[in-house]
């Protein structure tokens, strides 16, 4: 009979302390709710990553700025980011071309990986001959008109400042564009994260050996868009053809591609359709733009130095020891001029020249295809 009171009154406690509970639950404030930001109200993005990793409290703020589409390290470099919880992507533009089809395809990508939450936006189009890889798949996804990436990138700088990173992975002339429209605004920016440029080697030949330096495939599209921003002043880090050149071979791929994640599907569609169109019939992709992307994961498997770069009307990128005189000269010039609007002299450009290859692909399975 006491044990029968006692267990009554424990009950009857336990639900009391329940309700209270309850109360005060419900009128405290509400809880933030993930949504798509449009360009005038961007800080109140948060991305609903397609791992159930939960975000770090002060996860690194990213905007990616693609060609994605016509070769396929743009995908990698993509899910990479969001299957990281320390990154936070607060946008994605489209570069180059048909920019409008190239954010369909984001779309589609986003939606196949079961990602909410991050805004997508169209860029600048420009003329290009340039096979688009990928369209197939992009047209499988319904169309709609997607904002303007300047007016985008530029609030989200304002919004963020000096805690947001830009990843630059195709042709420059979004970034250009937001430097031309408001230079002041551009240089709160915390940093340019740029895939592009060949400082001793150019791209790696058929039969495995380095060739000389030529010009690299972003800077080449758009060289005066990389002139501005090469000499904006704006903090950048450079990933030239001497550290990306990782490519991805069949027992990587097949790891991938098999993992339970939301991304093996859709990064396996998006290979199919490039694999016909590899640019030298290999079946290997390389990962330029992953390995940029994985710099801001973890920056020490691709160590930077200081570097003044002068980039030529042809494409290059010219480190000032192997410039000629006269565009020494210039580039000297140019460089003693550049100030932000605070009177600050120019950062330096830091470039990596060497990256530890396993270091990378140890990153890339743990966010693409993680040991259960």
């Amino acid at each position: 009979m006491i044990l029968s009171h006692s267990c009554a009154f424990v009950v009857h406690f336990i639900r009391r302390r329940s309700l209270l509970l309850l109360a005060a639950l419900l009128a405290s404030p509400a809880l933030p709710v993930a949504r798509a930001a449009s360009p005038a109200a961007i800080g109140s993005t948060r991305a609903v990553r397609a791992d159930s990793s939960r975000p770090m409290a002060h996860p690194t703020l990213v905007w990616i700025d693609t060609d994605i589409g016509d070769d396929l390290d743009d995908a990698f470099a993509i899910a990479l980011l969001l299957r990281s919880p320390q990154v936070r992507v607060v946008g994605i533009s489209t570069a180059f071309g048909d920019t409008e089809l190239r954010a369909r395809l984001l779309d589609h990508f986003l939606a196949d990986a079961h990602v909410t939450g991050v805004p997508v936006y169209a860029g600048l189009p420009t003329s290009t001959t340039n096979l688009f890889t990928q369209r197939a798949y992009a047209e499988q996804f319904p169309p709609r008109t997607h904002p303007d990436a300047i007016a985008a990138l530029l609030a989200a700088v304002n919004q963020y400042g000096n805690q947001l990173t830009l990843l630059a992975i195709g042709p420059l002339f979004n970034v250009a564009a937001a430097i031309d429209r408001n230079p002041e605004t551009m240089h709160r920016l915390g940093r340019i994260v740029l895939m592009g440029g060949s400082i001793h080697h150019g791209y790696t030949g058929s039969d495995g050996r380095l060739t000389p330096p030529a010009p690299e495939w972003n800077i080449l599209q758009d060289t005066p868009g990389a002139q501005t921003v090469f000499t904006s002043g704006i903090p950048i880090r450079l990933y030239p053809l001497d550290s990306t050149q990782i490519p991805l071979r069949r027992a990587a791929r097949t790891r991938i591609f098999n993992a339970h994640t939301p991304f093996a599907a859709p990064l396996q569609a998006l290979y199919a359709e490039w694999l016909p169109h590899s640019w030298n019939h290999s079946p290997n992709p390389t990962l330029f733009d992953a390995v940029a992307a994985a710099s801001i994961l973890e920056p020490g498997f691709c160590p930077t130095q200081p570097m003044p770069l002068l980039v030529t009307s042809q494409g290059m990128t010219l480190p000032l020891s192997s410039a000629s005189s006269g565009q020494e000269a210039t580039a000297k010039a140019t460089a003693q001029s550049l100030s932000d609007p605070g009177g600050n002299s120019a950062p330096p450009i830091q470039v990596c020249l060497h990256s530890s290859q396993p270091a990378f692909l140890g990153l890339l399975f743990r966010r693409l295809a993680p040991q259960s």
